[in-house]
């Protein structure tokens, strides 16, 4: 088999609407997602990969700002490099689709079918299988399928799709179908967190999770894929290429000043970063929110804190008292009372400490937008 050096993202998910960040720091984090594109494009260069395999969900949906479609067709044009997309379930292909609109370079091809097609790359001796999602969703692709093998051809799979979910309605993928399949290397899309390297048989496949966190559900360190192959080996190394991460983290204050307990628990370089910190453990005042954002904001692109310490004191000493406190504090502990879980009775005295804040004009929990 011939060697073979290729780069595989997938999941950028440009446009995304970036919903918990205040609106102005939404549309930075917009802009910075197309900055992703010229990224790929300098790691395709640098490593003098031979192709670039897109497997899906490049935008957020089929109606991306007309900035964001001129800067893909830029960045595209500028890898030196054969790109193939097979797109997904957020941008599938249709005739109003952006694939089919905008005016793509000579060394791009975008997979247009929901069944399994074929291109040829003589000069390679490379042959790339791809599909494309013609809506939402999507039946499962490889079933049945397998490709001819021939001696020193490399065969690639380029797809979106999500392996292991049987009855997943975007392509479902089995091993057995990618051990079937004849692929050398299965690029694929789909799933936010990496795979890793992995092998069905004879075929070496991966997806690289999205490149840049989103949300607090897309934490830490992101990567694309640059892969290797020949003579039946593969070699893969993930290379993050995002400016910004996604963090959360969780502090014990029993006993400390919140301030100091949060320097002490955060890396050195945050500035860059969104991060949710929840405080924990037992005080004797709920912590104030507003006066530790108003310290740490700086440090970060963006902040969230969160509470959910406990007072150390018993929350219904003032149960049962004749006063508006006592009946506020009187029927919830009754439902604390007769709760069943651990988790009720801990959602009950959260609603007490809540009530109590409010009835002592007192902050419990705040929201932030922009400060």
């Amino acid at each position: 088999m011939s060697a073979i050096k290729l780069l595989h993202a997938a999941d950028l998910h440009l446009d995304s609407p970036f919903e918990g960040l205040p609106a102005g720091k939404a549309a930075i984090r917009r802009r910075e997602q197309r900055e992703l594109l010229d990224e790929l494009a300098k790691l395709a260069a640098t490593e003098r990969v031979d192709l670039v395999l897109l497997s899906g969900d490049l935008l957020d949906s089929t109606n991306p700002y007309f900035e964001t479609g001129e800067e893909l067709v830029r960045s595209l044009r500028s890898i030196p490099a054969a790109v193939f997309i097979a797109p997904g379930n957020h941008d599938f292909y249709s005739p109003q689709s952006p694939y089919a609109r905008l005016q793509m370079p000579d060394n791009v091809h975008i997979f247009t079918e929901n069944a399994i097609r074929c291109f040829a790359l003589p000069g390679l001796n490379t042959r790339v299988y791809g599909a494309a999602f013609t809506e939402n969703r999507s039946g499962p692709l490889l079933r049945g399928f397998r490709a001819e093998r021939r001696e020193g051809v490399v065969n690639l799979l380029c797809l979106h799709g999500e392996v292991g979910g049987k009855d997943s309605p975007y392509d479902p993928i089995t091993e057995e179908e990618l051990q079937q399949s004849g692929m050398d290397y299965a690029a694929l899309g789909h799933i936010h967190k990496a795979s890793g390297l992995k092998r069905a048989g004879t075929t070496w496949y991966s997806w690289p999770g999205c490149p840049e966190g989103r949300g607090f559900d897309e934490t830490g360190e992101k990567t694309v894929n640059l892969v290797e192959l020949e003579n039946g080996q593969c070699r893969l190394r993930q290379v993050p290429i995002a400016g910004r991460r996604y963090e959360t983290l969780r502090v014990d204050v029993t006993g400390a000043d919140p301030l100091l307990a949060i320097h002490s628990a955060l890396p050195d370089d945050t500035v860059c970063d969104v991060y949710r910190i929840t405080l924990t453990g037992e005080t004797d005042t709920a912590p104030d929110l507003r006066r530790l954002y108003a310290n740490l904001s700086e440090i970060f692109f963006e902040l969230q804190l969160r509470d959910e310490t406990r007072l150390r004191h018993n929350v219904w000493d003032s149960a049962g008292e004749d006063t508006l406190r006592g009946l506020f504090l009187g029927r919830l502990k009754a439902r604390y009372d007769a709760a069943e879980t651990e988790e009720e009775r801990f959602r009950l005295e959260q609603a007490a400490r809540w009530g109590l804040a409010a009835l002592d004009n007192a902050e419990e929990v705040v929201q932030h937008d922009d400060p």
